[in-house]
């Protein structure tokens, strides 16, 4: 592990020293095309062996082996002027026959890809430091996946950059939670960096027996991301983790197509998401949503979107913030058409600090199945922090390990949770009582004393002495006021 832990920190080290990769972004961008051509260049040579005619969908001049396998080649400005003028302009606009998925995957990988280096000895230096990995030695790889991992992580001070990044513990209870099964389809329509993806993947690796079922593990997921630097980051992720060809994942912007255009066909079983939360769409994407549902706001239009594309039957599990659970307006109509057709059966209320330093706002996990029938009742479960802490950051996040609660009280789906109790975490809201609070899921743990409706006996007193409060200091104020208007009558006269 030390092995290649310090050669990509020493990788790092190196890009600080070029004034071109000033930031996290930009080198983790820069590592993120490198990566790709070099894993892709290694899964090449185990298919010149395998396959009699393997034919690839890059020139010769252009594979990684050709122009930069060599620890004596290119460098200096002929190296930089090679990828300049050469490499990147010929990914962009890449083309090829029987080749073609191959092509257009490359060719959407690459679209926005910067050469951000501005020294090309520096970056011979980072070249020959990626050749020290065989991308296609096991040990190598699993090594450089918590590489890898510890990567996406520095996306969380990366600037904005962090939205693109869900903690790995949450994404995996996320996945165990709905239990993806083997030819099941499965959508990431925020995919990110790819992190529920392949948690899906690996969750499916554990039920495949035979050829045909990793066969179907290629084929039965998608995903769609609209921000170049995380989504080079899924495609590198993605073959990291021994998918061939993940063509079936998009760089687009899911919310702009309208949401009657999302047909029959393109109906899933499982969606697992993180949707991006805090910020608001460009003008016109609310324009494709009916008018009951029309807003700005992300997560809200990812929650619409997913109610139509799930099938009947189909399960998700998202993350969203607090703002969705007790907001008014759009978000009530969007909470009550959840809960007419759908069995919102789980909220994870997960405390402050699991997306430090990225933002410290609350979320949520939210489980729901596609029945066609309401809600009856909403169980939910507050996640505490482990013992001693009181908050997570980025030196200590959110560990799988924490979810035992959960994982334990959990139970099973079939039988309506029925092994579910109430304890000091859990408790279930019944849907009158939510009907009667205007669809606000905003609700409090009734067993924990700090968020507790508090005894009217204490609270009344406490309540008059504000209002005390209050009224002496209008009075005060008004006092003041008069004082000064005095003052200012007497100066005039």
């Amino acid at each position: 592990m030390a092995n290649v832990s310090n050669l990509v920190k020493s990788i790092q080290d190196i890009m600080r020293k070029d004034a071109g990769t000033y930031g996290d972004a930009q080198r983790l961008e820069q590592l993120g095309w490198m990566f790709f051509l070099k894993i892709f260049d290694d899964r090449e040579k185990e298919l010149d062996l395998l396959q009699d005619n393997y034919q690839s969908p890059l020139p010769e001049h252009l594979r990684w082996s050709n122009w930069a396998g060599d620890e004596e080649g290119m460098t200096g400005e002929q190296l930089l002027d090679f990828v300049n003028i050469q490499l990147l302009p010929k990914l962009k606009t890449l083309t090829g026959g029987t080749t073609d998925r191959l092509s257009t995957l490359i060719r959407a990988t690459f679209e926005d890809a910067n050469n951000y280096m501005k020294n090309g000895t520096l970056m011979r230096q980072v070249i020959n430091k990626i050749n020290g990995i065989d991308f296609n030695a096991s040990a190598d790889i699993h090594l450089f996946g918590d590489i890898y991992e510890k990567l996406l992580k520095d996306l969380q001070s990366a600037g904005n950059a962090g939205e693109f990044y869900t903690p790995r513990a949450v994404t995996q209870f996320i996945v165990e939670q709905v239990d993806p099964r083997l030819g099941e389809k499965i959508l990431d329509p925020a995919c990110g960096t790819g992190g529920f993806l392949v948690n899906s993947i690996e969750h499916l690796r554990k039920q495949a027996k035979t050829e045909e079922d990793e066969q179907t593990i290629q084929e039965c997921f998608s995903g769609i991301e609209k921000k170049h630097l995380p989504h080079v980051l899924c495609m590198t992720n993605l073959l990291l983790h021994g998918i061939n060809v993940p063509s079936n994942v998009r760089h687009d912007n899911t919310l702009k197509r309208p949401l009657v255009s999302w047909g029959q066909k393109e109906r899933v079983d499982v969606i697992v998401t993180n949707p991006p939360f805090g910020g608001m769409e460009e003008d016109g994407i609310e324009s494709t949503f009916p008018s009951e549902f029309r807003t700005r706001e992300t997560a809200d239009l990812f929650l619409v979107l997913i109610m139509r594309i799930l099938k009947p039957g189909g399960r998700a599990g998202i993350v969203l913030p607090d703002g969705t659970l007790f907001g008014e307006g759009v978000k009530t109509r969007i909470k009550e058409a959840l809960l007419a057709e759908f069995n919102l059966h789980t909220i994870v209320r997960l405390p402050n600090g699991v997306f430090n330093p990225y933002t410290g706002i609350r979320t949520n996990l939210l489980f729901f199945k596609k029945t066609g029938e309401p809600t009856k009742e909403v169980w939910y479960y507050e996640h505490p922090y482990p013992s001693g802490a009181k908050s997570y950051n980025k030196g200590k996040p959110i560990r799988i390990e924490e979810f035992g609660g959960e994982r334990a009280w959990w139970g099973d789906e079939k039988d309506g949770f029925k092994s579910r109790v109430e304890n000091v975490q859990a408790w279930r809201v019944s849907i009158d009582t939510i009907k009667a609070g205007n669809f606000n899921l905003d609700l409090k743990n009734p067993h924990n004393p700090d968020t507790g409706p508090g005894d009217v006996d204490h609270l009344l007193p406490e309540y008059e002495k504000l209002l005390a409060q209050i009224a002496a200091t209008r009075a005060k104020l008004k006092q003041e006021l008069h004082r000064a208007l005095t003052a200012t009558v007497g100066t005039a006269e």
